[in-house]
């Protein structure tokens, strides 16, 4: 699969539009005004702990305050039993997937405090009090802290006290001694290579930490990862020394940075498959040349700067494609069609076969759909940075080897994205329930904000039905007041409109039944739901 990467600069966002085979794959903004925090090392304060649930309040100096759960701390090691010959088992567990740099931290979604340890050989419960967090955080306390989640919607950013520091090949994790290998490297024999030559690299610099290859380090010699390793270290003694810097008089402050969106895509998501980076900004065009010059060197041949007058993302059919991904609907090539829904609690994918009718029977055209809406509900899911819990409702399959190929053929296709997935199998009513991590808003949360008309609603009431309010409303009135001889309906153009047609009758009747005159005056600026009864 051929891949391309185009940057493009403004002096009000950056965008980076992964290319598989000319096709929009997946899609980075970065607004200028309105930074991503992942990644981001603060020191933060305490403002609020809460034992009930097991986590804490810190002031980062955003504007809502982050989020730490006790698990995503540093924990204290374990009390154990005495005369107890192995060593306590190692407290922090470190994914080994590298699907998303944030996904190497350890995660903690579950809000359940951390249970007592029981001891076997001693048959005794010991409640192992300095793991709740109320024992070990207290208001005003500084900490250092790295975002591991952005601000999505009314939730302020997630936090963890692990800190974690990515290179192109390794992620560093200086409160670890952990070391591991992604995931997506699958041959066993470069696994224990890595592994070998990683514990042998930090004992030879004293590396204290841990240390995760990342895919990126697949083959890569010896000495290209000990040149990371140098790099990682010095960047830790840097926030340690800025740390330091630190005065007690500021609540929250910045120790350190994330790279910025075009230096950060060059970093992640360059690999050999990548055939060009086209950039259309000259200054960022050096900036990454001399990025990659020093940290990716294979990719420093393959930059390309963009002078045509017509714009890049134009030519790539890009923002067509970005339009097409705020739709709910998806079209297929086939007829068929995926409509997404996007709610508080899942998002929801819902598959029709559209105007495709098939050839030789229903179960065929219904096979052939879903087989097909595999494709577009992975490509979607990237594009559209989907998260958290979604349902995919296929359409019903009667074979069960169907349902096998289409969950098989959901599972090939998701091994291309970043962010990691779960999937579970096809239900009887062709529901497939899976998760997706997030760890940043979704590119439909990103660029729009609610409907000012319907609130989000996405549907506002019917003319027939405000005509009806309206009604309703000036019986109400000359019920409460005597002394109007005449009502004014200011409204939307379209509700006057049906009461002066449609609804002609029903306003003639009311007149004669009230005894007051009713007039109409339309209100441009007025949606379709409001109107106003002026007593005159």
């Amino acid at each position: 699969m051929s891949e391309e990467l185009l940057i493009n600069v403004s002096p009000m966002e950056s965008r980076v539009a992964v290319l598989d085979n000319g096709v929009l794959g997946e899609i980075y903004i970065e607004r200028h005004h309105k930074l991503g925090l992942v990644g981001n090392i603060y020191m933060g304060t305490v403002v609020r702990v809460l034992p009930g649930m097991q986590a804490a309040f810190v002031d980062i100096g955003q504007s809502r305050t982050a989020f730490l759960h006790v698990n995503d701390m540093q924990r204290e090691p374990r009390p154990v039993a005495k005369n107890k010959n192995k060593a306590a088992e190692d407290l922090i567990t470190v994914s080994d997937t590298d699907s998303d740099i944030k996904s190497e931290q350890p995660s903690a979604d579950s809000l359940a405090p951390t249970p007592p340890v029981v001891s076997t050989q001693a048959k005794e419960v010991v409640v192992a009090s300095k793991t709740l967090i109320q024992h070990r955080l207290h208001e005003g306390q500084r900490i250092l802290v790295q975002v591991t989640k952005d601000q999505l919607g009314s939730k302020g950013a997630r936090l963890t006290t692990n800190i974690s520091l990515p290179s192109r090949y390794l992620v560093y994790l200086p409160s670890s001694d952990h070391v591991g290998i992604s995931q997506r490297i699958d041959g066993e024999e470069e696994r224990l290579r890595l592994k070998t030559e990683l514990t042998s690299l930090m004992q030879t610099v004293n590396l204290q930490g841990g240390l995760i290859a990342r895919t990126a380090a697949e083959k890569v010699p010896m000495a290209k990862l000990e040149e990371d390793i140098y790099y990682l270290v010095q960047l830790w003694r840097t926030i340690c020394a800025r740390r330091q810097e630190i005065t007690h008089h500021q609540s929250s402050e910045l120790i350190y940075q994330e790279l910025s969106l075009p230096l950060r895509s060059i970093r992640d998501l360059v690999h050999a498959d990548t055939e060009k980076v086209i950039i259309d900004n000259a200054q960022i065009y050096e900036q990454v040349r001399y990025f990659a010059k020093e940290f990716v060197p294979f990719v420093y041949d393959r930059i390309v700067h963009y002078t045509a007058e017509q714009s890049l993302f134009d030519v790539h059919r890009v923002e067509e494609d970005l339009r097409d991904a705020l739709k709910r609907r998806v079209d297929l090539k086939s007829g068929g069609y995926l409509i997404i829904d996007q709610t508080e609690a899942m998002t929801t994918i819902d598959v029709n076969t559209g105007s495709f009718v098939g050839g030789r029977s229903l179960e065929d055209t219904v096979y052939k759909t879903n087989l097909e809406a595999t494709h577009a509900i992975a490509r979607q899911l990237r594009l559209r940075n989907l998260g958290g819990i979604i349902i995919l409702d296929f359409i019903d399959m009667l074979e069960q080897q169907h349902k096998d190929d289409v969950l098989e053929s959901l599972q090939a296709q998701l091994t291309q994205d970043y962010a990691k997935t779960k999937i579970t199998q096809v239900s009887e009513l062709g529901l497939v329930e899976m998760t997706r991590k997030r760890t940043r808003e979704s590119l439909g949360q990103q660029l729009c904000e609610p409907c000012s008309t319907c609130q989000g609603r996405g549907f506002v009431k019917t003319a027939e039905t405000v005509c009806f309010e309206i009604f309703r409303e000036i019986m109400r009135c000359a019920r409460t007041y005597n002394s109007p001889k005449k009502f004014t309906v200011v409204a939307h153009a379209a509700v006057i409109d049906l009461l002066l047609t449609t609804e002609a009758d029903t306003v003639a009747d009311l007149e004669y039944l009230l005894g007051r005159v009713i007039t109409f005056e339309v209100e441009n600026l007025y949606t379709q739901e409001q109107y106003d009864i002026v007593l005159d």
